[in-house]
């Protein structure tokens, strides 16, 4: 059995006792505070998602304390959770921690055991052949339903490839991009159709449009871009943009619903070189 050597971790024990006082607070918490007691695994659901969405914000912004700070409250969601369970008498944290140190060590054979696995790839493909071997009837199962749409095409993608299924060259997706493309204007624009969408159908127009946008997603994936970290700055630019033109155009007497969009635009082009 093959180990990964690392340097000594001089803080280990100051990391298990900073955990300890977590799981002390959480035992307070939960037997003494009226809100926390109230709580249960469906009443905590939202809340572990806004408090998710909120860590991606940090990590996008790239604020390193803000990023302590919502682990923090991540960190907080998933001893909560193992409170509750272990008061069901289902599980509680020390069952959650050695249930990823046990998945963990099966799904790296490459450091546990003897699998040679010398890059990214094979560990990847390694990790979906060994989950099939484990109970799972389709690589593609372990994709959350509840996924926002662009990520889970995004893990679709990455998991089928981890199983060979994918394009040999990026030249042939974004041929595939092109195709998509052409289809889904000659959906959206039929031939003579260029004063109304009367004539659409939209429910092909809607499906030629989400085949546009996983192909693009797919030759993201080929060129290392995540799509959903870059539409996500783009959507940042966009609202800093816009909220310059709103600030700026008042302090001028203007009303944005009053403006033109020749007007509008002159304040745009200013937001860009802010």
């Amino acid at each position: 059995m093959k180990k990964k050597l690392s340097a000594p971790d001089l803080n280990r024990e100051a990391k298990i006792e900073a955990f300890d006082r977590l799981l002390t607070i959480m035992d307070e918490l939960r037997e003494n505070c009226p809100w926390d007691k109230k709580q249960t695994l469906e009443s905590l659901r939202h809340l572990t998602i806004e408090e998710t969405y909120e860590l991606s914000d940090s990590i996008l912004e790239g604020n390193l304390n803000e990023i302590k700070k919502e682990l923090g409250d991540l960190m907080l969601h998933n001893v909560f959770y193992a409170r509750i369970a272990s008061e069901m008498k289902a599980f509680d944290i020390a069952d959650v921690l050695n249930s990823i140190c046990d998945k963990l060590i099966e799904r790296h054979p490459h450091v546990y055991g003897d699998v040679v696995a010398d890059n990214e790839e094979t560990v990847k493909a390694n990790w979906e052949k060994i989950k099939l071997k484990t109970g799972n009837t389709s690589v593609l199962g372990g994709v959350p339903q509840s996924l926002p749409a662009l990520v889970k095409a995004m893990r679709i993608q990455d998991k089928a490839r981890g199983v060979g299924f994918d394009w040999e060259k990026k030249e042939q997706v974004w041929q595939k991009v092109e195709e998509e493309m052409q289809e889904f204007k000659n959906e959206f624009l039929p031939a003579g159709n260029t004063e109304t969408n009367d004539a659409i159908d939209k429910e092909k127009a809607l499906a030629e449009f989400g085949d546009l946008l996983f192909s693009l997603v797919n030759y993201a994936r080929f060129i290392d871009i995540d799509p959903e970290e870059a539409l996500e700055r783009t959507n940042k630019k966009f609202i800093k943009r816009f909220q310059y033109l709103e600030t700026e155009s008042a302090k001028d007497g203007k009303k944005i619903g009053e403006m033109t969009l020749t007007e509008m635009d002159v304040y745009w082009e200013k937001a860009k070189s802010v």
